[in-house]
């Protein structure tokens, strides 16, 4: 089955899915993989200094042939950490140097981008935004974003506490914004991706889904701990839902549909031909199920 959307036919990938970008978990090897198993692999530019980030997108060009993009992590005012003190000058260094890489689609997060979509769009590139608010949304559009990931509260990560959840944020972004809408936050199989797409979204963005795969850097121990997590433990729905503006330190409920540890591109493959099999028990028989 052929699945478009407006997202597979900007970044020409094979399914809608987009690689979350993994602050201090991010490697080309897993990024590769993302983009070899149909998706779109994600190099987060702020993991690396100027030199190095040249050396991984020249390194990931020769690990695929398919599409990738690079994420540019924006840190908001007041949060301390390595790239605290980081211009507006800096970030552009990044994506100068992508831009002359033929890089053609960035991802921004975090907190206002303007500055740089504004360079991305100079470039002829593709700009999306990601945010966990919907008044965030609606001034990235209008600031001229291509796209939109919206984050609901069910994802792990950096929180918001004005977060609504991933269904409210994802179904009331389709209503406001005329821009394609990538759904994150708590998706990690068939049915939520199924799901995310029939409440409007364009494409998923997989996360904590994927982190417990082969291909990922995250500590085996870790992988093996959280394949036992209890989403339904009151101390990790306390730890998950905080409603603070500050980290998780538990993996999103994605995790609560992962059983072992395997491939990358068996998890994308399995994910993709479930949901085939329930788009088909619609007794929708057509080759190109393609979403508006």
């Amino acid at each position: 089955m052929i699945w478009r959307t407006k997202i597979t036919e900007l970044t020409k990938t094979k399914y809608p899915l987009i690689m979350a970008a993994f602050a201090r978990l991010s490697s080309v090897e897993f990024a590769a993989a993302f983009s070899n198993s149909g998706g779109l692999g994600m190099i987060t530019a702020m993991n690396y200094d100027l030199q190095e980030f040249k050396s991984k997108i020249i390194k990931m060009q020769t690990l695929s042939d398919k599409p990738f993009g690079i994420n540019i992590t924006v840190v908001p005012p007041g949060v301390s950490g390595i790239h605290d003190k980081i211009s507006q000058e800096d970030y552009l260094k990044y994506v100068e140097i992508a831009i002359e890489q033929g890089i053609n689609i960035f991802t921004t997060s975090a907190f206002q981008a303007n500055f740089i979509g504004k360079r991305i769009q100079e470039a002829g590139c593709h700009w999306f935004h990601k945010c966990a608010l919907i008044r965030h949304a609606l001034s990235a559009e209008k600031a001229g974003a291509e796209a939109i990931t919206i984050i609901g509260m069910e994802a792990a990560g950096f929180k918001n506490p004005y977060q609504h959840t991933t269904l409210m944020n994802l179904t009331f972004a389709k209503k406001l914004l005329k821009i394609p809408i990538i759904a994150a936050g708590g998706i990690g199989e068939a049915r939520g991706f199924i799901g995310a797409l029939a409440m409007g979204a364009d494409a998923v963005c997989l996360g904590t889904a994927i982190l417990s795969t082969e291909e990922s850097p995250l500590n085996l121990l870790i992988k093996e701990q959280w394949l036992h997590t209890d989403i339904l433990n009151e101390e990790y729905h306390k730890a998950l839902y905080h409603f603070s503006l500050k980290g998780t330190r538990v993996p999103s409920p994605a995790i609560a549909f992962q059983k072992e540890i395997i491939p990358l591109k068996k998890f994308i493959e399995n994910m993709m031909d479930e949901a085939e099999l329930i788009v088909k028990s619609w007794k929708i028989d057509e080759q190109e199920f393609r979403f508006s």
